[in-house]
C-alpha cells in the first residue's frame, strides 16, 4: 500500500533540480555506451568489406546483426525492467554489451563476428526499450517531450562517437582496431551510467508489488490495439530503415567517381550527425509548445529534402543535404519515440516503447540491407528514390493516424 501511495504523489523530479540533472546525464552516457558501439562499424564498413572480400551489402551485415538482435530483445527486456526496475535492467544490458563489443573485434571471420554482434545487440536492447518509459514515469508529463529531446541528443552523440573513432582509428590500424577502442570508451561510458542515474522513484518493480495488474501479454496486446500507436512504430520503421540506409550506402557512393574521397574524409562525414545533436532537444521543446504531430510532420519533411540533395553531384550540397537529412530524422525519432510511451496507458508504456523500438530496429536491420541491394542492382538516384518514398510514406501515415491524437496537440 505504501509503495503504491507513494507512485502515485510522486510528480516527477523537476526541471533544474540535481536529480534532474543527473537523470539526463546518467541517460546522456547511457546513450553513449549503447550507440557507439551499435553503430561502430558503419564507419570501417568499405574497410571490412576490403579485408574479407565480401560485397557492401555482406559487410553491412556487421551493422544489421546487431540492430536484428536489439529488435528482438527490447520486448523481452521491458517484461525484465518491469520485474527487476528499470535502472537494473539498463545496466546489465550495458556491462553485458560492452563486455561482448570488446570480444567482437577478436572474431576469426565473418560468421564469429556476426554472431557476437547479434548478441551485442540483444544486450543493448535494454537501453532503448527501458529509457523513455523511465522518463516518462521521472519526469511530469508536461516536460517529458523536452526531456526525451535531450536524451535522443545524447545518442546522436554516442553514434557520432562510435563511428567517428572507429573511422579515423581503423583507417590506419585496421577495422579490428576502430571497434575496439570504440568499446573501451564505451566501457567507461557505461560505469558514468551507473554511478549518475537515480533510482527510480515513479516505478516499483514487480517484485516488489501486490497490486492486481494486467499480465504481460495483455500489456503488450494494448498498444497493438492501438491505431495511433501503430502509427508510430511505423515512423520508427521507416525513418529509421531509410536513415541507415543512407549512413551505411553513402560512403561507398562517396570514394567512387565523380567524388573519389579519401577514407578519412569520409569519416568526418559522420560529423553530420551534430545535425541530430541540436535538432532532438529543438524538436522536444517545439514539441511541448507547438505539439507533437505538427512537429512531426515537419521533421519528416525536412528528411525528405535532405535526401533528395543527395542526388548532388556537387559535394557541398552533399554535405549539406546529409546535415538537412540527418537534422529532419532526429527531429522525428525525438517526437515520436517520445509520444509513444505518453500515449500509452500508465501500466503499458514500457511495452509501448520497447514496440516502438522494436520497430525501428527491425526497420534498420532490413533496410540497412535490403537497400544495399538496390544500391548494388541499380544507380545511386534509385537508391535516393528509395528513401524519399519512404519519407513520403511516413508522412502519409502520420497525417491519416495521428493527426486527430489528443497528445499530438500538447
Amino acid at each position: 500500500m505504501g509503495a503504491d501511495h507513494f507512485v502515485v504523489t510522486f510528480t516527477g523530479h523537476a526541471p533544474g533540480s540535481p536529480a534532474y540533472r543527473r537523470l539526463i546525464v546518467g541517460l546522456f552516457f547511457a546513450g553513449i555506451a549503447t550507440f557507439a558501439q551499435l553503430y561502430s562499424p558503419q564507419a570501417v564498413l568499405p574497410q571490412l568489406s576490403s579485408d574479407l572480400g565480401i560485397s557492401p551489402a555482406t559487410a553491412a551485415l556487421a551493422v544489421s546483426a546487431a540492430t536484428l538482435g536489439l529488435a528482438v530483445a527490447v520486448i523481452p527486456w521491458s517484461m525484465v525492467a518491469d520485474r527487476i526496475g528499470r535502472v537494473p535492467a539498463m545496466g546489465i544490458g550495458i556491462l553485458t554489451a560492452t563486455a561482448l563489443g570488446l570480444l567482437a573485434p577478436l572474431s576469426s571471420g565473418l560468421e564469429m563476428l556476426l554472431a557476437l554482434r547479434l548478441l551485442e545487440g540483444v544486450a543493448l536492447g535494454a537501453v532503448p526499450a527501458v529509457a523513455l518509459a523511465y522518463l516518462s514515469e521521472e519526469v511530469s508529463a508536461r516536460d517529458a517531450a523536452t526531456a526525451a529531446g535531450s536524451y535522443i541528443a545524447g545518442t546522436t552523440v554516442g553514434g557520432l562517437l562510435g563511428r567517428v573513432l572507429s573511422g579515423l582509428v581503423g583507417e590506419p590500424w585496421g577495422w579490428r582496431a576502430g571497434i575496439w577502442t570504440v568499446a573501451g570508451v564505451c566501457a567507461v561510458a557505461a560505469m558514468l551510467f551507473l554511478w549518475l542515474t537515480p533510482k527510480a522513484r515513479g516505478f516499483v518493480p514487480g517484485r516488489f508489488r501486490d497490486d492486481a495488474r494486467p499480465g504481460m501479454l495483455a500489456r503488450l496486446a494494448m498498444p497493438l490495439r492501438s491505431a495511433p500507436q501503430l502509427a508510430l512504430y511505423m515512423q520508427g520503421f521507416l525513418l529509421m530503415g531509410a536513415f541507415v540506409a543512407v549512413y551505411n550506402y553513402l560512403g561507398f557512393h562517396l570514394i567512387d567517381a565523380p567524388f573519389a574521397l579519401p577514407g578519412w574524409l569520409v569519416t568526418l562525414l559522420f560529423l553530420a550527425y551534430l545535425a541530430g545533436t541540436v535538432s532532438s532537444p529543438t524538436a522536444g521543446a517545439l514539441a511541448s509548445r507547438f505539439g507533437r504531430y505538427p512537429v512531426l510532420l515537419c521533421s519528416i519533411a525536412v528528411m525528405g529534402l535532405g535526401a533528395l540533395a543527395l542526388l548532388s553531384e556537387v559535394l557541398i550540397v552533399v554535405i549539406l543535404g546529409l546535415l538537412i537529412f540527418t537534422g529532419g530524422f532526429f527531429g522525428a525519432h525525438a517526437v515520436a519515440s517520445g509520444w509513444a510511451p505518453i500515449a500509452a496507458a500508465p501500466e503499458t508504456r514500457a511495452q509501448a516503447s520497447s514496440l516502438y523500438y522494436f520497430g525501428y530496429y527491425a526497420g534498420s536491420s532490413l533496410f540497412g540491407w535490403a537497400l544495399g541491394t538496390v544500391f548494388g542492382a541499380a544507380d545511386w538516384a534509385w537508391f535516393v528514390a528509395a528513401i524519399a518514398a519512404m519519407c513520403a510514406v511516413s508522412a502519409a501515415l502520420a497525417a491519416r493516424v495521428l493527426r486527430l491524437s489528443p497528445t499530438g496537440r500538447v
